[in-house]
């Protein structure tokens, strides 16, 4: 077993962010992290679904999955280093929490049991293909970690859901002054009668309140499209909407083309405890936070029910952005944090720890 020495994981999430990887042409960085993960000690393989999936067995004990993402959004950035700083397309979305995962899985040593790291394929696509086939195709583990930015002083405890919705409505030709409704109009109501049906409180700036975005919204006279993703709290009815939604939609049809709960777990949930500590030995006063995005921690949750958080290095502002860069200072910090959390959470599992 390798363990990685600060320079080693440098070269480690520097390799992985110099290989693009946007959503749907994840291959390359798949093989390339199945070989790192082969070459620091794990049994790995890449998946039916394209996931780049390694195991580390240290004998009888619990199984801890860490999962993260390797697909970025689309958008070249110069892959380089400025002192403390590594720019480059996935740096912090999320390769630096995934490099971090593969790091930490290595080093802790004291951890007894399987600990199972999962690069998972197209999490930014609607459908989050390779965190379903994980949930379809792997024993729930006993505990998870979903990687992504939270920074590396701060547990994320949950993020809201979402219901992606697709309007679609036809009309027949006629003049422009007619006064029948025209189907770039109707799809323009569609968006209203969502907004109404939502309420004023409707917005993202709140984890407790429904968020929609108008995606888009295309077509002329006779026919016209428009996609519309809403971010919804803990226990929103997420099919009363859609009936009340749909039952204002006449002419046209209403589809739904994702939905996926929101998920959220407490301050004394094992994973977040044992991070939160994690970060304190560290030196550092740990933070908890919810985001009014989503994940794969959504989509595992809708069928997995053990204890899980969100942990990774990274400012989630610059996700997706053209500035897009991660502390390498703090990469290393989140590498020794969860390399701690293992172990402890190791033990609580075990009914060992505190």
């Amino acid at each position: 077993m390798t363990t990685f020495s600060e320079t080693a994981a440098i070269e480690l999430l520097q390799g992985m962010v110099k290989i693009p990887s946007p959503s749907f042409s994840e291959s390359e960085l798949a093989g390339h992290t199945v070989d790192a993960m082969r070459a620091a000690g794990f049994t790995a393989r890449v998946d039916e679904a394209g996931n780049a999936v390694g195991e580390i067995d240290r004998g009888p004990g619990p199984t801890v999955m860490l999962l993260g993402h390797m697909d970025t959004v689309p958008g070249e950035i110069p892959v380089r280093v400025e002192g403390d700083l590594l720019y480059g397309r996935g740096a912090v979305d999320a390769k630096g929490p995934l490099a971090t995962m593969i790091c930490a899985a290595v080093g802790s040593t004291g951890f007894r049991g399987r600990i199972v790291v999962v690069g998972a394929v197209e999490e930014e696509t609607t459908m989050s293909r390779g965190a379903v086939w994980i949930r379809r195709t792997h024993a729930p583990p006993d505990a998870l970690v979903i990687g992504e930015p939270s920074g590396c002083d701060a547990v994320v405890l949950g993020y809201k859901g979402k219901i992606d919705l697709r309007y679609e409505v036809r009309c027949e030709a006629t003049h422009p002054s007619n006064v029948t409704p025209k189907a770039s109009e109707l799809a323009a109501r569609a968006w209203a009668d969502l907004l109404d049906l939502l309420g004023p409180e409707a917005g993202h700036a709140r984890f407790d309140q429904p968020g929609p975005t108008l995606v888009s919204i295309e077509g002329g006279l006779t026919s016209a499209t428009a996609e519309f993703s809403i971010r919804i709290p803990p226990g929103f009815d997420r099919d009363s909407l859609v009936a009340a939604l749909s039952g204002r939609q006449d002419p046209g049809t209403l589809r739904v083309l994702n939905s996926v709960r929101a998920c959220r777990v407490g301050r004394t949930d094992p994973v977040a405890s044992a991070l939160s500590i994690a970060i304190r030995a560290e030196g550092a006063r740990p933070r908890a936070k919810v985001k009014t995005g989503t994940s794969d921690m959504n989509t595992l949750a809708e069928e997995w029910s053990m204890p899980m958080a969100t942990y990774g290095p990274g400012d989630s502002s610059l996700d997706h952005s053209g500035r897009e860069h991660i502390k390498l200072s703090e990469y290393l910090f989140g590498v020794r944090v969860l390399t701690r959390a293992l172990t402890e959470l190791g033990e609580r599992l075990t009914g060992e720890g505190r």
